[in-house]
């Protein structure tokens, strides 16, 4: 006998089953991981949609295996699931059932219109359906169960079966054969039965070695934390998932990954969570389109994570670069900026004042109005002062004679005197300059940056070994459709260029802190008694 776990013998079972049926590869999937991990399957849709023709494919998967359907009602009673009562049993004053042939006794069973069940019946069914044991009288007795496929027209809409809607790890909503695929349906003829050969068929033993040996695999950081996203996305959503649900699952993915060849399981494995998390045929969708857009998530951090961290610091370094600071001349005094300044100022914060923006300026002394008859006793002309054109228009005494103003010879050295000039004192602002950072800061800074560059870069690496064998994993995975490849495809490309993007950017983080501007080690502030005279420099 081959290994049990070995990939080719279950593929090639996989497919054996599936001969001559249309568009019902992926409920013949679910079926066999579903038995394969000890768990059971319910298939929701119509009437005559090859439901209970996906459970006897099952049973054919199987060597020395019981088969029991029954379709359940209202009025279905216990005879009909567990067996008649004993009247030998009872004549004995013994309350016991003759399960032969009977649910207790089988290894595959299907249960049509499963939450058609009763009160009744329905105690037994959870404890057979979840321990896999039976009370017969007095004794509980082991059954030889290996999974159940449930079927149902409609979802339960009573609170008392919705501990045997929890029991069915798997769900799938079976509907009708497509349009694409009904032409291949009508062709088909007969009820054609395919044949498994001996070596293909599993055994009770098979199944157990599975789930034993399942036990060691590895569940990985990214898978971990894929499922932690998961399930508070289901909170969220109103979606809810019993920590019972969540051990399952977990098992779900070790027999996965198991069947597959590997010892740790991985994110392809995860594609079967969507058959495991709804409680409404809508909500495997929203499932769906949640783990599809998170299959480039080959680490414990996703792509947002990485982004939220880069965007951190590109808050950090704008910050940095628009931040400013006083700007100090080389002796460390601080400059401010003086409107309408050609020169330095004098130290004292004063400023020229101005009418029609022309400066002002007292007359000279001695000196008298332009025609030379009126000396000028006001030097502020009424308080008024004089512009340097009307200056120019007065007489000045020079050698003993008068001259205009304009041809003076001390006319440039006059207007340039500061005393000459009408001021009045002023507050001028700092000049500024971009802030210069501690360059201990910087450093630090730049090997935070120098991490997160190294984790995209991870990231990066892994994504790109994530693409490459990602049509591979899909193609050869027993459990997971085709069809995925493609959309996977599209999605890791996505996450590709998204993180190509998110590195480019982290090199520009690095890039502008890099070329701050750094303290100086001679950037020191002056005492506090060199503050009154601190020189401004012209705007």
């Amino acid at each position: 006998m081959k290994k049990p776990c070995e990939l080719e013998r279950l593929r090639e079972l996989r497919d054996t089953l599936v001969t001559g049926l249309v568009e019902r590869d992926l409920p013949i999937r679910l079926a066999l991981i579903a038995a394969l991990a000890g768990e059971h399957l319910l298939l929701v849709g119509p009437p005559g949609t090859a439901k209970s023709l996906v459970a006897r494919r099952l049973h054919l998967a199987f060597t020395e295996a019981e088969y029991f359907e029954r379709l359940l009602t209202r009025f279905t009673v216990p005879e009909e699931l567990f067996g008649p009562l004993s009247i030998k049993a009872l004549e004995e004053d013994r309350y016991e059932r003759l399960t032969a042939k009977y649910l207790p006794t089988a290894s595959i069973a299907f249960l049509d219109e499963i939450f058609k069940a009763n009160s009744a019946i329905l105690n037994s069914l959870l404890t057979l359906l979840n321990e896999r044991e039976f009370d017969n009288g007095i004794r509980r007795e082991e059954t030889p169960l290996i999974a159940v496929i449930g079927a149902s027209n409609e979802l339960p809409d009573s609170e008392d079966l919705n501990a045997l809607y929890d029991r069915f790890l798997l769900r799938l909503h079976v509907d009708s054969v497509s349009k694409e695929g009904f032409p291949t349906l009508v062709r088909l003829r007969g009820h054609a039965k395919p044949t498994v050969p001996d070596e293909l068929k599993l055994t009770s033993a098979d199944v157990v070695a599975i789930q034993n040996a399942a036990e060691a695999i590895e569940i990985p950081g990214d898978v971990i934390a894929l499922l932690c996203a998961l399930r508070e996305w289901c909170s969220a959503e109103s979606i809810s998932v019993s920590d019972r649900r969540w051990r399952k699952i977990v098992k779900l993915l070790q027999v996965s990954a198991l069947t597959n060849g590997r010892e740790t399981a991985s994110i392809w494995d995860c594609w079967l969570l969507q058959h495991c998390l709804w409680n409404t045929p809508q909500d495997r969708e929203k499932i769906y389109q949640w783990y599809a857009a998170r299959v480039g998530a080959s680490a414990a951090m996703d792509p947002s994570k990485l982004t939220r961290i880069v965007v951190s610091w590109e808050g950090k370094l704008k910050s940095a670069q628009t931040s400013r600071s006083p700007m100090r001349d080389a002796k460390g005094h601080l400059l401010y900026k003086v409107p309408n300044e050609d020169s330095l100022p004098p130290a004292r914060h004063y400023i020229q004042q101005r009418r029609d923006e022309k400066p002002l300026f007292l007359s000279p002394a001695n000196s008298v109005s332009k025609d030379g008859l009126t000396r000028l006793k006001d030097r502020t002309n009424g308080g008024s002062f004089f512009t340097a054109d009307e200056l120019n228009e007065l007489q000045v005494e020079h050698g003993g004679y008068y001259v205009r103003f304009v041809k003076w010879p001390m006319r440039e050295a006059y207007l340039a005197d500061r005393t000459n000039w009408l001021r009045t004192e002023a507050t001028f602002a700092e000049m500024l300059e971009p802030t210069r950072q501690n360059p201990s800061y910087v450093s630090d800074y730049l090997r935070q940056i120098d991490d997160v560059k190294a984790q995209v870069l991870e990231y990066q690496s892994q994504l790109n070994q994530h693409i490459q064998g990602m049509e591979a994993d899909i193609s050869s995975h027993l459990w997971v459709s085709a069809e995925f490849a493609k959309p996977a495809a599209d999605k890791l490309t996505q996450t590709q260029n998204e993180v190509n993007t998110l590195l480019a950017r982290v090199l520009r983080v690095k890039e502008g802190f890099e070329l701050l501007p750094l303290e100086s080690e001679f950037a020191d502030l002056l005492d506090e008694e060199d503050q009154s005279d601190v020189e401004a420099a012209p705007q």
